[in-house]
């Protein structure tokens, strides 16, 4: 990166995100924007100094008077808290998935956005993915014809985060397998049909797993604490409809008993796709007539990339020209919170939502 261009980076939040997150920089030859941290925990504030060379504070004033940008990595909770301080403190913001713990908390970041002077940009890595521009490519060109429905599977058959950390409380998190990888599942299926108006959800969450004394496992992210540090969902399915009459199937599991799975199948009125996001292979459906009537099934190859470094690249790049990305905006990553607010509430109240 050209010297000149560089601006000085704070991470907010410096647990295991925000080092995936600095690690991707420094491979991308971004490393040397990164200059400040912050965390309520001396021992992480320790870590991250020695180990990126940065400056660490343990108040938000001090850390935003000494940079231009921030990395906001913290538990769901305290989201709000953060993205709103730096963005009324003039500076451009980065913010991991989910925008809130909660529908109302994800508004206040909007309104505080559009009052801003700088930028907000919400972590849906996804969409850089090769693959998925490929297919973006296909529906942009018209070979796919009109996008009318996505059957989107985010499914693990043994992934729940260490019970007990912050992802698997409520009061932290917000919610459980729905809010923390079903978010990628809806944002990205909205992505693909270029964000329709929703307007009613149907859907039911489960605890079926992670609230068992004795829970089977091969491996897990994080140290299990048991069932008591899990008051949360781990498996959602869910009905979205839209106003143009596209629609999404979703379904979720932090654990089921079934094979893992990010396939998403996408259909059009010309052409038809499967994306799986394990592998990042992708297979392209048509029925022709040229010759004879066909089927042609096309094998999408891409090249290997990193999907998070390019969302980091795009943010300090726009961070450094200072004008926003123009992707991943605020508003879109509020209209997937109202979606994860009414799947929510649908289960609650056994019935659809309307939005």
């Amino acid at each position: 990166m050209n010297e000149e261009h560089s601006i000085k980076l704070g991470v907010i939040g410096l647990g295991n995100i925000a080092r995936l997150h600095c690690d991707r920089l420094q491979k991308a030859g971004y490393g040397d924007v990164i200059a400040a941290g912050l965390d309520v925990d001396p021992d992480a504030r320790g870590r991250f100094a020695a180990q990126y060379d940065a400056t660490v504070y343990e108040q938000q004033a001090d850390l935003y008077a000494d940079v231009d940008a921030v990395l906001v990595t913290t538990p769901n909770k305290f989201h709000e808290e953060y993205v709103v301080g730096a963005l009324e403190a003039g500076l451009d913001v980065f913010v991991e998935k989910p925008l809130a713990h909660t529908v109302g908390s994800a508004e206040r970041i909007a309104e505080a956005a559009q009052a801003a002077d700088g930028f907000c940009m919400v972590g849906f890595h996804n969409r850089f993915r090769n693959p998925v521009q490929a297919l973006l490519g296909y529906r942009d060109d018209g070979t796919m014809g009109q996008l009318d429905h996505i059957e989107a599977n985010y499914l693990r058959r043994r992934g729940v985060p260490g019970r007990g950390s912050w992802f698997t409380r409520k009061a932290l998190a917000g919610g459980g397998a729905l809010i923390d990888i079903g978010v990628h599942a809806i944002d990205l299926s909205l992505f693909l049909l270029d964000f329709p108006e929703v307007v009613e959800v149907s859907g039911q969450t489960r605890a079926t797993f992670g609230t068992r004394s004795e829970y089977a496992y091969v491996n897990m992210w994080g140290e299990d604490h048991g069932s008591s540090g899990f008051d949360v969902d781990d498996s959602a399915s869910a009905f979205i409809r839209c106003a143009d009459g596209s629609t999404i199937a979703l379904e979720v599991a932090w654990a089921s008993n079934r094979p893992d799975s990010q396939e998403y199948v996408v259909r059009g009125t010309d052409a038809g796709a499967k994306l799986d996001l394990s592998s990042d292979e992708m297979e392209l459906y048509e029925t022709v007539s040229t010759g004879v009537n066909h089927h042609r099934t096309s094998q999408v190859e891409t090249a290997a990339d990193d999907a998070h470094g390019i969302e980091l690249e795009e943010f300090v790049e726009s961070a450094t020209a200072g004008e926003p990305p123009g992707t991943n905006t605020v508003e879109q990553a509020l209209t997937v919170q109202r979606v994860l607010d009414a799947i929510y509430r649908s289960s609650e109240e056994g019935r659809a939502i309307s939005l």
